[in-house]
């Protein structure tokens, strides 16, 4: 394995896990009132068009990482409509 691809997967791994420590407040704390739906929204975007990118590259490391990404990105969104106050 070369320095690039070493780079590549570390760089990956700390990306997909990005959102993981909003995820885990979200679900320890059943409050979503300072969740941003506009971020949310772009960063899904933003994921999805990655995961075409590394299908067309047929880069898997490109593929794996944002598309747990995008799966923690998916739980995120479901608990923050769960938990949102009505107002």
């Amino acid at each position: 394995m070369n320095t690039e691809t070493i780079i590549g997967i570390v760089a990956s791994v700390f990306t997909a896990l990005s959102l993981l420590p909003q995820l885990i407040k979200l679900a320890k704390e059943k409050k979503a009132e300072n969740v941003s739906v506009g971020m949310l929204v772009v960063l899904f975007t933003g994921l999805v068009f990655w995961i075409i990118y590394g299908t067309l590259k047929n880069d898997l490391i490109i593929i794996i990482s944002n598309s747990f990404s995008l799966l923690i990105n998916i739980i995120t969104f479901c608990l923050m409509f769960k938990y949102k106050r009505k107002t």
